[in-house]
């Protein structure tokens, strides 16, 4: 075993790159209390929590390299929560990371479920999320939630989003309009309703804003694109042809207007049988796998049809199953930390962040 001291040892851990912004770690003070006792490691390491998600693989990854270097060694690792408030983002001043878009070719592949259920799971890993449904004409995040009751506005003339708990806010046209009436709007009306809910709205500090775009490849992307940089976008499909159809359209429409495919979620990705614990590929399955390696865009993972969470979301409760049905959210978790995962790799491509507040 090569000998271990501790310069040795701070090296290969100060160049670890912080999964967030790309950057080494120990110039960011990630890397704590690293002890060196005959063969024994020991260090904290320090998550922001943005990318908590995935603190273990990081630790893990570490742990992968100093047992590369030091054969035999016994390694401890602490994660600890490490605090870096967002900068200001976009023309529009925004205090986000990263802001997520979840969209699709057409309507009816549980587009708004999807972007419900990564921005509750996202939250519930322990990251700061908000929650934005621009999908003005079919405004359901209230409904999947639970949500009820009219934004106020403040001396300042800013939006109070309504929260689905303390810290996690949701802006959506639902709040303003009642339920049974219908939002006939033309372009130009459009765009300022998205660029007011993304300049006016009381969204905090927030590691991740998850918007729920229309359906279709209409011009919403392109506003969305010109007010704050993304992050990247997540198209939803379901696995049969005619919808992979329309999720190529909607990847290329992203492309068009210069926003990173963060990936594909397949939903609807067979049909899981409460009797028998069975899945049935009612629609197909892996369609939505293959088409992502044509397009050379990640695959995030495939969401099946689970009772529980359709009863959920029409009585309200996504939220709820999600927090207390480990099996019926494991799904869910694993297209989340996927989305981690792949914005982590974007980062560490990039060597560079705008995350980083400006001294």
């Amino acid at each position: 075993m090569s000998e271990i001291t501790l310069p040795s040892v701070q090296a290969i851990l100060d160049q670890t790159l912080d999964p967030e912004t790309g950057r080494a770690m120990g110039p960011l003070g990630q890397i704590q209390d690293v002890q060196v006792d005959d063969n024994k490691i020991s260090y904290s390491l320090g998550i922001t929590s943005c990318m908590w998600a995935i603190g273990d693989e990081v630790r893990d990854g570490i742990n992968d390299r100093l047992t590369a270097a030091f054969p035999g060694a016994a390694i401890n690792a602490t994660i600890v929560p490490h605090e870096r408030p967002p900068a200001r983002i976009g023309q529009l001043g925004l205090r986000v990371k990263k802001v997520v878009l979840v969209g699709s070719g057409k309507g009816g592949v549980g587009k708004s479920t999807v972007a419900a259920s990564l921005a509750v799971m996202l939250n519930q890993m322990g990251s700061r999320v908000g929650l934005m449904d621009a999908d003005v004409y079919g405004p359901s995040v209230p409904h999947l939630l639970g949500l009820k009751g009219r934004p106020e506005v403040d001396a300042d003339k800013k939006i109070r989003p309504i929260e689905l708990r303390e810290g996690f806010p949701v802006m959506s046209m639902g709040f303003l309009v009642e339920p049974d009436q219908a939002v006939i709007w033309r372009g130009p009306m459009l765009h300022g309703s998205i660029q007011q809910f993304l300049r006016d709205t009381q969204w905090g500090e927030l590691d991740y804003l998850i918007i729920d775009m229309p359906p279709g490849t209409g011009d919403i992307a392109l506003t969305l694109s010109q007010s704050v940089p993304i992050s990247g976008a997540v198209v939803v499909c379901t696995p049969q042809e005619v919808a992979l159809l329309d999720a190529v359209k909607a990847i290329n429409m992203f492309r068009k207007v210069n926003i990173p495919v963060a990936g594909m979620v397949e939903n609807m990705s067979g049909f899981l049988c409460p009797d028998n614990g069975k899945t049935y590929d009612i629609f197909g399955r892996g369609g939505a796998r293959d088409k992502a390696a044509q397009m050379d865009v990640p695959f995030l993972g495939g969401l099946p049809i689970d009772i529980r969470l359709r009863e959920a979301g029409d009585e309200g409760r996504l939220h709820e199953v999600i927090a207390d049905q480990p099996d019926a959210a494991a799904p869910i978790e694993q297209a989340a930390r996927a989305l981690v995962r792949h914005l982590a790799s974007k980062a560490a491509s990039e060597g560079v962040s705008t995350s980083l507040p400006t001294l």
